[in-house]
């Protein structure tokens, strides 16, 4: 989805979990449950530790030396400025201690600095690179225009922004708007960034060439996104299309975009790209063996049986409620009454082992003004087999208030992985946190 953005001009058991009830630091007490289990993993979880105060939406790097970068929007206005930015400024935080404590990294003044949805990594230099979510129409046809920030110092500083340029032949940057209505002269690079073992980096891009005017089903004057595979040569400094990954004017309610995209290390799948993708309503995937030239068709990856248009399995909680739309969720709106997933996000351990990160919404518009269906909330699922199954499902958070948007990151431990996701909405007065977690795996013998 084009998320509103415009210009001012502690226990080992087999599917047993600790309790948060035992937290001493007045945790809003989520209780992870399995959704789905064969029997092969075993989890052990953190309490939940407050990460970013008024924090919505979090983006996470964990560095080499096992530093924790999260940035998320806070409830301040941006700096004015022509270049398209988030309604809301980003903060980040850091924390050098495995989460205890969390350090604010304080913006530069008079700018609004690196939003990193974009996506950052460490390269093997040691370099940590992050691009600005954000690429604008550059001068010529099909030239768009990005922000690299970039650190050599494990982000104590964070030099930038230097601009970079994304080759996209047919580009249309002007031909939607946002899921608000407003006008959105820009492409967003989403989530993250892959080194190549040649050095080479891959990230992808949601947007639109010239021909994909299909509305977005909610927000006619917003157009159905396709997601693009851009690849650079130069460490980031120039950025080159690819391929599409997936385009359908027929697909969910927003076409394809917030993708993910994670490269398969180990096994009989070794060197396989992997780009899940939100679409408006269920998840969909889509698989390259050839360093993203050619993409198999996107497919829906349901995790768990978390299937969206079940909607006879929640009709009841909301029979009678006026949804946004203004019109009554019953079985003569199937439409508004549908899930949604949003919002992937994906890695590959140091073992091989694949975890996914994901939200559900019941319903997709409506989740906000009664968010108390149990399978709204915040998931996690792991492959064993690198990506071909998915027998491990774990719900993080349920029937809570949440825009659904998690970020995960492994930590120096190998298997244990840091997960960081909001409380909270956007409405105003309400309370708005991003809480975080350590989720430890293990293989049963």
């Amino acid at each position: 989805m084009i998320r509103i953005g415009f210009t001012l001009l502690t226990l080992f058991v087999a599917f047993n979990f600790s309790t948060d009830a035992e937290q001493t630091n007045g945790g809003p007490n989520n209780y992870p449950s399995m959704v789905d289990a064969d029997g092969t993993l075993r989890f052990k979880f953190g309490e939940e530790r407050l990460v970013l105060p008024r924090g919505l939406q979090p983006s996470l790097l964990r560095t080499a030396s096992g530093a924790l970068v999260v940035q998320a929007q806070v409830p301040e206005k941006p700096v004015p400025t022509s270049r398209m930015v988030y309604p809301s400024a980003m903060e980040t935080r850091v924390s050098r201690d495995a989460g205890q404590t969390w350090e604010v990294i304080p913006r530069k003044a008079h700018e609004n600095g690196l939003n990193m949805e974009g996506g950052a990594v460490q390269l093997h230099d040691g370099t940590i690179l992050a691009l600005d979510t954000y690429v604008m129409p550059g001068a010529k046809p099909g030239e768009g225009i990005g922000q690299l920030y970039f650190s050599t110092n494990d982000w104590h500083t964070l030099e930038g922004p230097v601009d970079v340029s994304f080759e996209l032949p047919d580009a249309n940057f002007y031909g939607s708007a946002d899921d608000g209505g407003h006008p959105h002269n820009a492409m967003r690079l989403h989530r993250r960034i892959l080194e190549l073992p040649n050095g080479d980096l891959l990230a992808t891009i949601y947007g639109w060439i010239n021909g994909d005017n299909t509305p977005a089903q909610y927000q006619p004057k917003m157009k159905k996104t396709r997601v693009m595979l851009v690849r650079s040569t130069d460490k980031g400094r120039h950025w080159k299309f690819i391929s599409t990954v997936a385009a359908d004017p027929t697909v969910g309610t927003e076409g394809y975009g917030e993708a993910v995209l994670a490269r398969v290390s180990k096994g009989d799948f070794a060197g396989r790209l992997i780009c899940q993708m939100r679409t408006g309503r269920e998840l969909r995937e889509a698989i390259s063996d050839n360093e993203g030239v050619t993409w198999t068709s996107a497919s829906p990856r349901v995790y768990g049986g978390l299937d969206v248009y079940r909607t006879e399995l929640w009709v009841d909680m909301f029979r009678g409620m006026k949804g946004l739309s203004g019109r009554i969720l019953d079985e003569n709106n199937p439409e508004d009454l549908r899930g949604a997933v949003v919002d992937p996000d994906l890695i590959e351990l140091r073992g091989g082992l694949l975890v996914a990160a994901f939200g559900v919404r019941i319903t997709q518009k409506d989740c906000w003004k009664n968010p108390h269906h149990p399978w709204n909330g915040n998931y996690l699922a792991f492959s064993s087999d690198h990506g071909k199954t998915w027998k491990n499902v774990i719900r993080m958070t349920s029937g809570v208030l949440t825009t659904h948007y998690m970020a995960i990151e492994e930590t120096l431990t190998d298997n244990k992985i840091f997960v960081a996701y909001d409380l909270g909405g956007w409405s105003k007065g309400m309370k708005r946190d991003i809480w975080g977690r350590f989720v430890e795996v293990a293989q049963n013998n």
